[in-house]
């Protein structure tokens, strides 16, 4: 579409007029907060797309280039031809890449309405460029200072004459033009060049360590030689006492015109920085997925009865954090991984008793019931699109406090757009292949620079956050020896490398086709209207039109990248990543080896009832490619008070030995049952009775039992007020095996009592800010913008005397009446004025069908359906003009 198709808009609101609906889509999309809630109009769309909250917004999803291009027009003049624009950008000599680069650059920022205008009158949106452009307290990221326009704006006109005179310019009458005979001096490049070259060396050297910034500077009040020379030639102009500056026009012919010391129009590669074997990296990643859900059941069978109490401010004290590490054998920033994890995929939460403490879900029964492979994915996916971010337990909130695990304030909603961007650029590698922390970190502040500034010597939040993916994803076995894995492709959506992409949305800074596939890299054509792009949620098409001298290039942009997943879609990726990891995962063993140190060795994991006996029955020792088990008096008391007989015991060990049960451990268990239950303890408070009195006449000689403070009942009972607990854990420190009893007397058998929560649903994850939109919101949003535009914009017929200012039509009930009536026999459109039930005002354009009952029923072009309204709510009606 060439320039001449379309009028120049004279605002943004007739820009955005101009478009058709994919390109509004394309902005809506890219925008979403300007479609909450959907605006009335394209006027109301303009305003919107224009606040500072919104323009921010914007700016902070620019990638680096596309900045580097608003900075540009930021200081470039206002209205500025593409010409110029190209000028600032690559310079006098003209970067051919940067050439190249630009029409796409300028396109993603016309789509996203913070340019507008055709070729020849580019604007900036005003709110942006007040954001941009260079002030004292706020320099502009170019360096460049005033124009010599802004800052001779106090200066006394006897002394612009001055400065006009020494510059070799003949004198003027006004300051108006003596301003603009020096602007247009110091922009020539061939009399600046000649005027220079008059210049001391000393006051070159000024001028070189102003040009790229900050360009203020401080002067005595007698400056030297070379300084005068500076400024009574206005290559220096003076902005407060003693701070001189220099202006934006020489400071352009000194850099041979670039607004950017350095563009960077191409995105840091990130490279391969080792490769490896698919299949050693899909076995390395399995093999740490089962780590991962051995970890996490580990710490849920540690918090089976119960886990450590919530503190007043939310969260994990530091003390329970040091356990839980000490008890998963992890460093305490790897324990509150894992604790997070288990929160955000629902496996655990606070079971808000009045003594608050943390336990198990009912979720985490169900969940421990799924085969292996499905158990991870869920985690994988929890993990994925939570915003609670592990990395910052342990840091310092805004007010000082420290941020605990599990507690307030670790959401960051930046967190999974930054693991799917890290995840996606492993992706884009060649399978097995690993790449460079810093590159990655590299091509991420490329994509985001406003979002990954560095603030002093601390690194930003971005970076962290892509630190901490890396991490992450191996914890979790998403990747292997930092190359991404088969299942982890899969988990995003993403085929095998050389097999296709799904292409849902492109980088930042990357237009798309409709297709999805990579667009046309000539470079050639630029955008000319707002608006031109083919296909709803393509990027901005790149159309050449009259007047375009830029040559062809062939460049390079960044590939199109995987977006994420809608949740029905992202269900079924997990499933797929499920499935790919399962045949990689160990399969549960249903034996152990005994041996004769008392030790049994797993050399895999166990199947789900043996290791919950095994564990029951012995301690663990050591853990790694094999567990080991060691068996004790104390762990075998403990499976008898679980309710296992010695038959039991000795025919489970039997059963699921490969090797014959060793003769100590025999004796153990035979030692350990003659033992138990002997003694009987119950309440009295407590009593113990036992058919050998001799047996009690041993306790009570004993010492060590007057802490329990025992005395004789009967020849074979004792009694004491210590609770029946405390009397079992004094006896058993001397060296007996006592069993608790019923009030019937029959033995108590003390199975684990598993504290679960109240149903809990997982975290929602924090958004940030508004969702994009779908394509039937896109659609409906569009019809009610347009239709609403209609109504404020249609030609009209006012009845009566013309509505003052603008506003909704007023008219009387009978003139309303009449000429809805009239309407419905014509079929003619009405623009009326409506005030709904909540007093809130509109206008509509309406095709009314039928009056009836005091009420109208017309087609409403507004809402795209068919409505009926009340008359009297209808403030006044007029007709549309034919036109």
């Amino acid at each position: 579409m060439s320039q001449a198709a379309h009028p120049a808009p004279r605002s943004l609101a007739e820009a955005l007029r101009a478009r058709d609906d994919a390109s509004l889509a394309a902005l809506l999309r890219s925008r979403p907060d300007l479609i909450t809630p959907v605006p009335t109009d394209l006027t109301q769309l303009a305003t919107r797309a224009g606040t500072r909250a919104s323009v921010l917004r914007a700016l902070e999803r620019l990638d680096r280039f596309a900045l580097q291009t608003a900075e540009a027009l930021a200081v470039a003049p206002d209205p500025a031809s593409y010409d110029t624009l190209l000028g600032l950008m690559a310079g006098d000599a003209g970067d051919e890449t940067v050439a190249a680069a630009l029409p796409h650059a300028l396109g993603t920022l016309r789509e996203q309405a913070l340019v507008w205008g055709d070729d020849d009158r580019l604007r900036l949106v005003r709110t942006a460029r007040e954001l941009l452009a260079p002030s004292p307290q706020h320099p502009s990221p170019t360096g460049l200072g005033p124009t010599v326009q802004e800052a001779t704006s106090g200066m006394s006109p006897g002394r612009i004459q001055e400065i006009v005179t020494a510059a070799g310019l003949p004198s003027t009458h006004d300051s108006v033009s003596a301003v603009a005979a020096l602007t247009a001096l110091f922009s020539d490049r061939k009399k600046m060049a000649k005027l220079l070259a008059g210049a001391p060396e000393p006051a070159m050297e000024v001028l070189s360590r102003l040009v790229w910034g900050p360009p203020y500077g401080q002067v005595t009040p007698e400056p030297a030689a070379h300084l005068r020379w500076l400024l009574d030639r206005g290559l220096l102009l003076p902005t407060a006492p003693g701070t001189v500056v220099l202006p934006r026009e020489v400071a352009l012919h000194l850099r041979q015109g670039r607004a950017h010391r350095a563009p960077e129009p191409l995105p840091p590669a990130v490279e391969p920085a080792a490769t490896h074997s698919p299949q050693v990296v899909d076995t390395t990643a399995a093999g740490q997925a089962y780590t991962a859900l051995a970890t996490v059941e580990e710490l849920l069978k540690d918090w089976d009865e119960g886990g450590p109490a919530v503190l007043r401010a939310g969260g994990l004290s530091v003390r329970d954090l040091k356990r839980t590490a000490v008890a998963l054998d992890v460093s305490e920033p790897v324990a509150a991984f894992w604790v997070e994890l288990a929160y955000a995929a629902g496996l655990i939460a606070s079971d808000g008793e009045a003594d608050e403490r943390y336990a198990a879900t009912p979720a985490y029964d169900e969940w421990l019931e799924r085969p292996a492979a499905e158990r991870w994915a869920r985690l994988a996916e929890a993990w994925l699109a939570a915003t609670r971010t592990p990395g910052l337990v342990g840091g310092r909130d805004a007010k000082d406090r420290t941020l605990a695990a599990l507690g307030p304030g670790l959401d960051r909603s930046a967190a999974p757009e930054v693991r799917h961007r890290v995840l996606t650029l492993l992706a884009g590698l060649p399978a097995g292949a690993a790449p460079d922390a810093d590159a990655v970190l590299a091509r991420l502040r490329w994509e985001r620079p406003l979002r990954g500034q560095q603030r002093g010597a601390e690194e930003d939040l971005r970076s962290r956050l892509a630190r901490w993916t890396l991490s992450e994803a191996e914890l979790l076995g998403i990747t292997g020896r930092g190359a991404l894995s088969t299942h982890g492709r899969a988990l995003l959506g993403a085929p095998a490398p050389g097999t296709g992409r799904r292409t849902g949305s492109t980088a930042p800074g990357t237009p798309r086709s409709a297709a999805g596939t990579a667009p046309d890299t000539t470079g050639a054509a630029r955008s000319t209207t707002a608006g031109s792009s083919a296909v709803a949620g393509t990027g901005p098409a790149e159309s050449s039109g009259p007047g375009d001298k830029l040559p062809v290039h062939h460049h390079h942009r960044p590939a199109p990248v995987l977006a994420p997943l809608p949740p029905a879609e992202q269900a079924v990726a997990t499933a797929a990543a499920a499935r790919l990891l399962a045949p990689l995962l160990p399969e549960p063993l249903d034996h152990v080896l005994l041996q004769a140190d008392l030790t049994a060795v797993a050399p895999g994991p166990l199947q789900r009832p043996l290791a919950d006996v095994l564990d029951v029955l012995a301690d663990v020792e050591s853990k790694g490619g094999a567990t080991v088990y060691r068996f004790t008096p104390a762990s075998v008391r403990r499976a008898l008070d679980a309710g296992h007989t010695a038959a039991d015991l000795h025919a489970f060990l039997a059963q699921h030995s490969r090797t014959p049960v060793p003769q100590p451990l025999a004796y153990l268990i035979d030692d350990v049952v003659r033992k138990h239950g002997h003694l009987r303890v119950g309440a009295a408070s407590a009593y113990v009775r036992c058919d050998d009195d001799s047996l009690l006449n041993e306790i009570l000689a004993d010492k060590r039992a007057a802490a329990l403070r025992l005395r004789r009942l009967a020849p074979t009972v004792l009694a004491t007020q210590s609770d029946p607990a405390a009397l079992l854990e004094g006896l058993r420190a001397m060296g007996y095996a006592p069993a608790a009893e019923s009030a019937e007397g029959d033995v108590l058998i003390a199975r684990a009592h598993a504290h679960r929560t109240p149903p809990r649903t997982a975290p929602e994850p924090v958004p940030d800010g508004p969702p994009p939109p779908d394509a039937t919101l896109l659609s409906a949003a569009i019809r009610a913008i347009r239709a609403g535009d209609l109504a404020a914009t249609a030609p009209r017929k006012p009845v009566g005397e013309p509505p003052p200012g603008g506003e909704p039509p007023r008219s009387s009930s009978a003139e309303t009446l009449a000429t809805v009536q009239a309407a419905v026999l014509t079929g003619a459109s009405l623009w009326i004025g409506y005030v709904n039930a909540d007093g809130a005002a509109s206008q509509r354009v309406i095709a009314p069908v039928k009056v009836e009952g005091g009420f109208v029923t017309a087609y409403d072009h507004t809402a795209d359906e068919v409505r009926a309204y009340p008359l009297h709510r209808i403030t006044g009606v007029a007709e549309l003009a034919e036109d």
